[in-house]
């Protein structure tokens, strides 16, 4: 997996970016990968089986949206003290990192696929994911499929 930061790499605009990010995936060869973009980072991330990345800016978040993107368990659990824009940033990213790996991102409703942030030790059957430390403003997921 790859991070870029255009400010670091001479980047001047979003359309620089993309052009970059496509690059690496086309020079990581492998059979799956994954790419997400908020400007000034692009997320690159390639594995033999399938992967998924997605990277967002924070965002301040109302009920309305947290109970568009929960499922009625998450919603019952509710939000926890502190950021909640963070956090519901986080769990539409988790969710968008899964849905990718997944094979198609637009056919899942996140009001009805779990969290990756709930599941113990970042593990559900064969899938795994994990939280991506990108600089405060920003929030990051990584999802894949282990070899079994």
């Amino acid at each position: 997996m790859r991070l870029i930061d255009a400010r670091t790499s001479g980047l001047k605009d979003e359309a620089m970016l993309r052009e970059r990010a496509r690059g690496r995936s086309a020079e990581a060869g492998a059979p799956f990968t994954s790419r997400s973009y908020s400007f000034p980072f692009a997320l690159v991330a390639w594995h033999s089986s399938p992967v998924g990345v997605d990277i967002e800016r924070v965002q301040p978040c109302d009920e309305a949206f947290a109970d568009s993107i929960r499922t009625p368990a998450e919603r019952a659990v509710g939000a926890p003290q502190g950021d909640p824009g963070r956090f519901f940033t986080s769990l539409w990213s988790s969710k968008e990192a899964l849905s990718k790996a997944l094979g198609d991102a637009l056919s899942y409703d996140p009001r009805w696929l779990e969290g990756p942030g709930a599941w113990p030790d970042g593990r559900s059957g064969p899938w795994r994911a994990m939280t991506l430390e990108v600089g405060a403003g920003h929030v990051a997921w990584l999802c894949w499929r282990a070899h079994t």
